[in-house]
């Protein structure tokens, strides 16, 4: 009936025909969670199915070994960075994590951009080059586009494509603030 099983601690993997099943007991003996895996098993011979559950299982294990909020004994081995280490508050490279990071990076630079040729289109042109308008104008116009102007504009100013006087804007008091466009940045 059972192609396969491995025991392990906290853990019971096993093989069907055709269904793996993966159940997970928590201290109280009732199941946390089920993954249900449908894997075609019967052309493989039984030393691989063994040999892929076992790399399962050390994969979750280790996981789980580096993970602060497990119950597993030894759980948060992980190695304590130093604040001069180059790696010191970034995620681990390659992983989901640092993936969102980029892709939210990228949006935030796009954001950016968009707002400096709102300010380019609808700003008035100074002689020395900057196009100058109103935080009132500005936010009537960008709020049609974006509901962060505010978080866009200090980001732009730290990259210096923007100046205004504060450090934050507010609708209503700072409508007549002038926001002037430095730099005008490359489009993607």
């Amino acid at each position: 009936m059972f192609g396969s099983y491995v025991l392990c601690k906290y853990w019971i993997l096993l093989a069907m025909s055709g269904v793996s099943q993966i159940f997970y007991f928590g201290r109280n003996t009732t199941p946390s969670f089920v993954v249900i895996m449908e894997q075609e098993m019967d052309e493989q011979p039984l030393t691989n199915r063994v040999q892929m559950w076992q790399k399962r299982a050390d994969d979750h294990k280790e996981k789980q070994l580096i993970n602060p909020f497990s119950d597993w004994e030894g759980a948060s081995h992980r190695q304590k960075l130093s604040k001069d280490d180059e790696n010191y508050g970034r995620p681990v490279s390659g992983s989901q994590t640092e993936f969102r990071g980029k892709q939210a990076g990228e949006q935030s630079s796009r954001e950016v951009i968009s707002l400096c040729y709102v300010i380019y289109d609808l700003g008035k042109h100074q002689e020395d080059g900057s196009y100058n308008i109103t935080f009132g104008e500005l936010f009537e116009t960008f709020l049609m586009i974006s509901n962060n102007l505010v978080g866009t504009l200090l980001r732009a100013r730290k990259y210096k494509f923007v100046e205004f006087e504060g450090e934050m804007l507010y609708q209503g008091r700072d409508e007549e603030k002038v926001i002037t466009l430095r730099t005008l940045p490359e489009r993607p």
